[in-house]
């Protein structure tokens, strides 16, 4: 597979819910492309020690960015404390999310889709890359940096839910907005992945999921995280003259 590189020594990137899944690919790309990398999420996850533990070791300039993008407070004083950390700030990577559900839920069961359950979704899903990206701005544009979230195809055709769908929508919504706020200084994109044939939410897709959506994919698979990553890293490192932009990447099946 061919993928991705460029070199990154002296630039600095912040991921966030990036202890698994595409935002752990990332990060680790970045770094492995030379970049500094504070690598965010929830406190309590103990794969986040683990994985930055297993990246050290491997010689990489990692650190930990433990905090709750849906917590206003706590989302500033991570993302401030990580670029203090890091001296600066060049990509920040909204990755964090969350589908609120193990199951389906289908858009006619509007029961299930409480109060707290909108506001859980709102509060990391679309709020949350707000929050992160107000508080990297000013260092964002001392570097003229880059920002990139990860929505998804559930923006255009549905997901785990009419809520998450809703979220993600407006995700690319606010790539567009902040890429007109932050400009000429920070370029503002967005990635809106497919499925993740290797991802660790627990959304239960049914028996032989991987096979039935494979058969509608046109280059014939479910994205692995590395995929995503690779798309999250063009966006990052090049991409020069491209901004407000939601890049599809799930092999055609939108088409």
């Amino acid at each position: 597979m061919t993928t991705i590189t460029a070199d990154l020594s002296g630039k600095r990137a912040l991921v966030t819910g990036a202890a698994s899944g595409i935002g752990l690919a990332a990060a680790e790309k970045l770094a492995r492309n030379g970049a500094e990398v504070a690598i965010n999420d929830l406190a309590g996850n103990a794969r986040l020690a683990d994985e930055v533990a297993r990246l050290v070791g491997e010689g990489l300039a990692v650190r930990a960015a433990p905090g709750n993008v849906g917590d206003p407070q706590d989302a500033e004083r991570m993302v401030l404390t990580a670029i203090e950390d890091l001296g600066g700030l060049d990509y920040l990577v909204n990755n964090a999310g969350t589908p609120g559900t193990k199951a389906v839920i289908p858009q006619s069961d509007l029961a299930r889709l409480d109060e707290d359950f909108w506001q859980l979704l709102l509060s990391v899903n679309l709020v949350g890359p707000f929050r992160c990206t107000k508080a990297a701005a000013p260092a964002l544009k001392a570097s003229r940096g880059a920002v990139v979230g990860t929505a998804s195809i559930a923006a255009y055709r549905g997901g785990s839910s009419t809520a998450y769908s809703a979220t993600k929508a407006g995700l690319v919504s606010l790539t567009r907005e902040l890429a007109k706020g932050l400009a000429p200084e920070v370029r503002v994109n967005a990635i809106a992945p497919g499925f993740v044939g290797d991802s660790n939410w627990d959304i239960d897709w049914g028996e032989g999921w991987k096979e039935r959506e494979s058969a509608k994919v046109p280059l014939g698979r479910v994205g692995s995280v590395e995929d995503y990553a690779d798309a999250i890293f063009y966006l990052c490192a090049g991409a020069s003259y491209v901004t407000g932009h939601t890049l599809v990447v799930d092999g055609g099946l939108t088409a």
